[in-house]
């Protein structure tokens, strides 16, 4: 197997649970191709390298095998290598995320039925005075 269209190899490689999401994410741009932003149709080769954003996260990979039929997780691992730049770039952001969400920066949660209450009593209370 010589090319592989970009969606399919997406899902083989499981990076997206359907084809559908595959090709969704490629004409959103979340997928790009040595740089450049590609169609899902696009054919790859061994040692492509692919910036996929899934969420907070971007991954960037390096191709090493091409498939374009869905298997179990250990064997789609082994279609890809994630670079070591991309896998520090991941930890850190994630350890900034933490400390970000740790620090009680951030929505806080909505009062309870008796917080409510109380507040509704401190507010009386001051417009009555």
């Amino acid at each position: 197997m010589d090319k592989v269209r970009l969606d399919k190899w997406l899902w083989a490689a499981r990076f997206f649970k359907t084809r559908n999401l595959a090709k969704q994410a490629i004409e959103g741009g979340k997928v790009h191709c040595d740089g450049q932003r590609v169609k899902p149709s696009k054919e790859i080769v061994l040692g492509a390298e692919l910036t996929i954003r899934q969420g907070w996260d971007s991954k960037t990979v390096e191709v090493i095998a091409l498939s374009d039929q869905r298997r179990g997780a250990p064997e789609a691992a082994l279609l890809y290598k994630e670079t070591q730049d991309s896998v520090a770039k991941r930890e850190t952001e994630a350890q900034q995320r933490k400390l970000v969400r740790g620090a009680g920066v951030g929505p806080e949660r909505r009062p309870t039925k008796k917080q409510r209450r109380q507040i509704h009593r401190f507010l009386d209370q001051d417009s009555s005075d």
